[in-house]
């Protein structure tokens, strides 16, 4: 009797458009091992059944197969963070197929975007950016309210893997951390990332912040925001305890607790529109609670031409994008290469989405 046949996993990578020539290598290069198929998207068009029903590992953004042509699938990888927009598909509700995302690798990224818009509101660069495009040497504009981040105390409003990279950039400007949680950390072992590092980022060891909260009901939200924070960074997945997590309340007890003499508190929103209410958001910039604001997501998403939010006070949008880069993809699949040798090792995976948690 001889060893068995070699059957190599059959892995199928759902793209939303064409796929870059190298990107098509980085794939190749990464699973040498598998039979690989790349599939464009169509966008409103249904991806065909026969396209589904070989594949073993399926690597995708929002494109799932229905229940009968999934019989095949060891492992759903999905290349988002999050995986609330598939939430009420039946993979998702009625199988048990083992779904991992791509939480980890929007850290180093979303840290810089959100240090970028500190720094722009904080250093005045629109104005010399609008100075310089009229040739103007106008040194006047810069000093009202002009300030650093040194000795700023920054609460980050969950703290992934996301929230520990901003906390890494932050402590090196000389920031002081406040780090949320929704359940309890009171060990060190237990403020450990057990999800997936970008090597040299991050809090792998949740050392830095200078103090730990905790919490999942609206008191312990607010207990944390009386805490004196110049910044607050919202960092959480959208579930149902946290949307309009953040209203006029909190904002108002946010602002009446931070001390800086050169700024009011300053909310960086990376999560998702809807765990902020953002007509509270817009009536606290206009009326000067909050200092500014920086936000890559919205409520909706495209964010109507004509919504109050474009004209709030000091508000810096970007249409989503904080996390895009051209590390993005062959960062999240460097997740499902340590995954598969998981599977062949039959080891737990990293990264995976608990069902009835949410994410």
């Amino acid at each position: 009797m001889g060893d068995a046949p070699f059957v190599p996993e059959h892995l199928l990578v759902i793209f939303y458009q064409t796929m870059p020539a190298e990107l098509t290598e980085v794939i190749r290069h990464k699973f040498p091992d598998a039979e690989v198929t790349i599939y464009h998207s169509q966008g409103d068009t249904p991806v065909p059944s026969g396209v589904y029903q070989r594949a073993t590992i399926l690597a995708t953004f929002s494109d799932l197969p229905d229940l009968e042509d999934s019989k095949n699938l060891k492992l759903i990888h999905t290349f988002s963070a999050g995986v609330d927009h598939l939430l009420q598909h039946p993979i998702l509700q009625t199988s048990d197929i083992p779904i991992t995302t791509s939480s980890g690798i929007h850290g180093p990224p979303i840290a810089e975007w959100t240090v970028m818009n500190w720094l722009v509101s904080s250093r005045k660069y629109a104005k010399g950016y609008e100075a310089q495009k009229s040739h103007l040497w106008d040194r006047s504009a810069y000093k009202p309210g002009i300030h650093d981040q040194v000795g700023k105390k920054v609460g980050i409003l969950g703290y992934g893997s996301i929230g520990r990279q901003i906390a890494r950039v932050s402590h090196a400007l000389g920031m002081t951390v406040y780090a949320y949680t929704a359940t309890p950390r009171p060990t060190p072992e237990s403020r450990h990332d057990t999800g997936y590092i970008v090597p040299g980022t991050g809090d792998p060891d949740g050392s830095i912040p200078a103090s730990w909260h905790y919490g999942t009901d609206r008191e312990s939200i607010r207990s944390f925001l009386s805490t004196g924070l110049d910044h607050l960074v919202v960092s959480l997945p959208l579930t149902p305890q946290t949307n309009r997590l953040l209203g006029a309340e909190e904002f108002a007890i946010l602002s009446e607790h931070s001390h800086h003499h050169a700024s009011k508190p300053y909310v960086t929103n990376i999560s998702r529109g809807r765990v902020i209410d953002q007509k509270a958001l817009v009536d606290a910039l206009n009326s000067g609670l909050l200092g500014g604001a920086a936000l890559d997501v919205t409520d909706p998403e495209p964010l109507p031409k004509d919504d109050p939010l474009w004209e709030a006070s000091n508000v810096q949008i970007s249409p989503h994008v904080s996390a895009l880069g051209v590390e993005y993809f062959p960062r999240s699949l460097d997740i499902l290469q340590v995954n598969l040798g998981r599977i062949a090792r039959g080891e737990p995976l990293i990264n995976s989405y608990i069902r009835g948690k949410g994410y």
